[in-house]
């Protein structure tokens, strides 16, 4: 009688799956998760699943995009109409929005359709990214990684929000607004550099007039 042959363990090539695009199951629970990490009101992520309209508002959007993104568009628009009515929010099915986004309340926020939004996001109330009357092409707003635009803020036109950067609430951007930096104001200017370049404790401030201090962070 013959000796069997050790059988070889079997291995999976799962180099390509750190590539893979996340599933809609990943990004909403990513979702969940940041919200969570960002509501000090949530003693759960099943309470920030249950109870906060934000998450429903962006869970919505992720299901409508998926939806837009496979060939469903008339579809895709008619539940984002219904969300609308039902979340008093309108995030255009074809904006591209990264991970882990969150909306905190979400009452009255507006996204349009060729927006795009980097990941680690977060927008307040009444935020609007929209146009400034130009119809074709990119005409909304980029966002960069970890932005975060404030309450009743309106972004318009195909401008650039580089990484790091704080929407000051209500104010009015139509300029492109520098990576690390907090802007406020109607219309926006730059108010506060987060990091100094040398010193990584200090931050710069500048003034209504131009004028800038070191001061500590």
């Amino acid at each position: 009688m013959g000796v069997m042959a050790a059988a070889e363990p079997v291995t999976r090539d799962t180099s390509g799956e750190k590539n893979m695009p996340p599933s809609l199951r990943q990004l909403i629970r990513e979702d969940a998760e940041a919200a969570f990490a960002r509501d000090p009101s949530a003693d759960s992520v099943s309470d920030v699943t249950r109870f906060s309209v934000g998450f429903r508002i962006v869970r919505a959007y992720r299901r409508q995009h998926w939806l837009y993104e496979h060939g469903h568009r008339s579809l895709a628009l008619w539940l984002a109409k219904r969300s609308r009515i039902k979340y008093g929010a309108d995030i255009h099915p074809a904006a591209q929005i990264g991970r882990r986004f969150t909306v905190d309340h979400g009452i009255g926020v507006v996204i349009g359709g060729t927006a795009i939004i980097g990941d680690d996001c977060l927008m307040y109330q009444g935020a609007t990214l929209g146009m400034t009357g130009k119809h074709g092409g990119k005409r909304h707003p980029t966002l960069g990684n970890g932005v975060l635009v404030g309450a009743g803020s309106i972004l318009l036109g195909a401008i650039t929000v580089g990484d790091g950067a704080y929407i000051g609430a209500g104010s009015v951007v139509v300029d492109n607004v520098p990576a690390e930096t907090t802007v406020v104001g109607n219309p926006a200017r730059v108010v506060r550099t987060h990091v100094c370049p040398l010193v990584s404790d200090v931050v710069r401030v500048t003034d209504d007039f131009g004028k800038s201090w070191i001061m500590e962070a």
